[in-house]
């Protein structure tokens, strides 16, 4: 098929987007001691040269103790700010658009046992369900917690990021507090019912709202999968999806980051409607698929070490000129090749390129 579709420009509020394609955020830690490299400007630049319509930054962690589990991922406070600002102007330089991803990691610790800060907050005190390693999180720390979402929102404005993504998936902090399976908590931050367990989602929503205005999009990526459980659910159809967007969307979401595992698959039986598709049907916000977009295999077993190449787009573009969602979420396939896009518009696809663990190794 033609990939016209994904070269179209799109509107995102106040920002244009010169195609539907959006650099996934992906976790490269060159940062050392959290602040970002010249290397790592260039990378994005290489990037927003190559005609990516909308790069949003590996997870970048908020201003609390024990927010990373890793000390090369990028901080988004203190001596970062000013590389931060040397990225942007990279990124505007060669043409391109660019989000940073704040994220706090939670429960969700690292493979270093060298490096563990303390303490860690965890709604319930829960890594995964059944197993408690510390105490919940104290009232003070999850308002604590929401200011430092909101000072770095506000920062990302202050900066010149074109608009700001919060990581609300994949089993980190604000995913524990959606997930019943980690959120055992009775007061107001937890229950039984999804809408009381996205409470804390909301408030960050609400926070980064009023830290960049009104004008800047506000993405929030979401995932049903975790990493402690690749078959976990918060909603098993939708209804329960209703409920748990609709208080995210009110509170100020402008922008639904659909995060699967393989973006082809049903959400829920009787449809074929992606996790991105249900969610625009459902709120009508603009909607982000990703998941093993362009490359054969999952992108989790490609992470352990499994090689991926090149596949089609067809069903992917299918997807996109019937309006079931809005842009498309690119990862691996960006992590090998900068020129992903311009090889895709031009019809090289002879020329794309393998994703090998190997290539995260390096910033290309």
């Amino acid at each position: 098929m033609s990939a016209d579709a994904l070269f179209q420009p799109f509107d995102l509020g106040g920002l244009h987007l010169k195609n539907r394609i959006v650099m996934a955020p992906m976790t490269r830690s060159f940062s050392p001691k959290g602040v970002p490299t010249a290397d790592v400007a260039a990378y994005y630049r290489r990037r927003a040269a190559a005609d990516v319509g909308l790069i949003v930054t590996e997870g970048t962690v908020v201003e609390r103790p024990a927010a990373k589990n890793d000390p090369n991922v990028p901080d988004f406070f203190g001596d970062a700010l000013p590389a931060w600002r040397h990225v942007v102007d990279e990124v505007h330089a060669a043409g391109g658009l660019i989000a940073p991803q704040l994220w706090h990691v939670g429960a969700a610790r690292g493979r270093d046992p060298a490096w563990n800060p303390q303490p860690v907050d965890a709604p319930s005190g829960l890594s995964r369900p059944g197993k408690r390693f510390t105490e919940p999180m104290t009232e003070e720390a999850i308002t604590d917690t929401l200011h430092a979402f909101g000072r770095a929102a506000g920062a990302a404005k202050d900066i010149g990021f074109d608009a700001v993504e919060l990581h609300g998936a994949h089993g980190y902090l604000i995913d524990q507090f959606l997930w019943r399976g980690t959120n055992e908590r009775e007061d107001v931050w937890g229950g039984a019912g999804i809408p009381e367990r996205a409470r804390f989602a909301a408030e960050i929503v609400r926070q980064t709202r009023a830290a960049i205005g009104p004008d800047v999009p506000l993405i929030l990526r979401l995932s049903q999968w975790k990493q402690q459980d690749y078959d976990a659910r918060i909603a098993h159809n939708p209804e329960e999806m209703r409920a748990w967007l609709e208080p995210l969307a009110e509170a100020g979401v402008d922008v639904f980051h659909c995060s699967q595992r393989r973006f082809w698959e049903p959400e829920f039986e009787g449809s074929d409607l992606n996790f991105a598709g249900w969610a625009k049907k459902i709120t009508g916000k603009v909607t982000i698929t990703v998941g093993s977009v362009g490359l054969s295999g999952e992108f989790i077993a490609a992470f352990a070490g499994e090689g991926s190449k090149p596949a089609s787009l067809d069903g992917l573009l299918r997807r996109l000129e019937a309006g079931e969602f809005d842009l498309v979420g690119v990862g691996r396939a960006l992590i090998s090749d900068p020129e992903w896009a311009l090889k895709i518009r031009d019809g090289r696809t002879s020329e794309l390129k393998n994703f090998e663990r190997a290539d995260l190794a390096t910033l290309f």
